[in-house]
């Protein structure tokens, strides 16, 4: 009973603070969101389009690039707009169809010039890719109704009108793609799905972790020394301090799961698998919270080291990036750390469709790592309170 109420204070004491609610529920939230929005599976690129002249080959042109899979064309009133949207980020690329461009076409000896803008990354070279594969095929078809023009004599929209009945009677080609092996991430994921369990892992060790000054500020504060003066053992005062630091830890873990769950519809997979893995990672992070304020002097010093090993640990185990993009020297490096064991799990869980009997070795090695922990915090922590 007294472990439970030790527990229960440290609990109290830690959402008491106004600070603790943002931090432990709201950001991991925000963070959740601002990354699904930014690199979620679902997002097509922004492109921005100028059509000048009003044409029915521009049109065409502007009718065949709104029909391009992978792009989400835009209409813009002008070049210099465009050109803003694009500097600021609202746009990824943009492309401007110039004024006379149907008077052009229609002369055998003219070029039309399209103007291509676009951000500098790998997302413009990628959009360029389906912007110039649209032009290309409408470039393509003009060119054969220029061909008709100068070999049968005719008008160019008649030869443009052979040229498209022509086409219809020629057999499509068909391209299918496969995926060699398991995908990484498959098309079903959702666009929350590899943030959610990514900012789970990182901000539950962050909490852990920095949590330790309260255990500080109990010991500075002479709390444990009282407790130990009345009869209560050792043992149940370092029960109850583990307990408390376990019960933030899985708090946060539960509110991410189920809050991620039903805003952005997140799905965790199995949920009994997820649940007993969120548990074990708990269990890692609050053991080695309860270890580092056994072994801090001052809370200054516990939040610097905690945020210095939580936020490194978490970017070494695949919490900032995914682990599918380390190498991989590094990604073996990164399982010393317990995320990259958890993050595994998840990936399983979320990706692959994964039940409890998959995921059980991650499980079973984070259950190993918190006894160790649990083992060096409980004896540290006993010899403070006794000594």
């Amino acid at each position: 009973m007294k472990p439970l109420v030790i527990a229960g204070t440290n609990l109290r004491r830690t959402f008491r603070e106004r600070s603790s609610f943002f931090f432990v529920f709201a950001f991991p939230m925000l963070l959740i969101l601002v990354l699904g929005m930014a690199y979620g599976g679902s997002f097509e690129p922004r492109v921005g389009l100028v059509a000048t002249d009003s044409g029915p080959l521009a049109g065409q042109l502007s009718d065949r690039l709104h029909a391009a899979a992978g792009i989400d064309v835009r209409l813009v009133a002008d070049q210099a707009e465009l050109v803003g949207e694009v500097e600021r980020g609202e746009l990824e690329a943009g492309l401007i169809i110039p004024p006379g461009y149907d008077t052009t076409i229609r002369s055998p000896d003219d070029i039309a010039r399209l103007r291509y803008v676009a951000r500098q990354g790998t997302q413009g070279q990628q959009v360029s890719a389906i912007v110039s594969a649209v032009i290309g095929q409408e470039a393509a078809r003009l060119r054969a109704a220029r061909f008709a023009m100068s070999e049968t004599g005719i008008g160019f929209d008649p030869a443009l009108a052979t040229t498209d009945s022509a086409a219809t009677r020629i057999p499509a080609i068909s391209v299918t793609t496969t995926t060699t092996g398991t995908a990484a991430f498959p098309q079903h994921l959702g666009r929350f799905d590899t943030g959610a369990s990514s900012q789970l892992l990182l901000f539950v060790f962050v909490t852990s972790m920095t949590g330790a000054a309260a255990l500080i500020e109990t010991r500075r504060l002479g709390v444990s020394r009282r407790m130990f003066a009345t009869p209560t053992r050792a043992s149940t005062i370092v029960l109850g301090e583990a307990l408390g630091r376990f019960g933030v830890a899985f708090v946060q873990g539960v509110f991410i799961m189920l809050g991620s769950a039903l805003v952005f519809g997140v799905n965790w997979g199995d949920p009994v698998a997820a649940t007993v893995l969120m548990l074990s990672f708990a269990l890692v992070a609050s053991a080695a919270g309860l270890l580092l304020g056994a072994l801090m002097r001052t809370s200054q010093q516990a939040i610097a080291v905690g945020l210095l090993f939580g936020l490194g640990l978490g970017a070494l185990g695949g919490s900032m990036m995914p682990l599918e993009f380390f190498t991989p020297t590094l990604r073996t490096v990164a399982h010393v750390t317990p995320h990259a064991w958890a993050a595994d799990g998840f990936a399983e869980l979320i990706r692959r469709g994964a039940q409890l009997a998959d995921v059980l070795p991650q499980i079973g090695v984070l259950l190993a790592a918190a006894a160790v922990l649990f083992t060096l915090a409980t004896w540290r922590l006993r010899r403070s309170i006794t000594a």
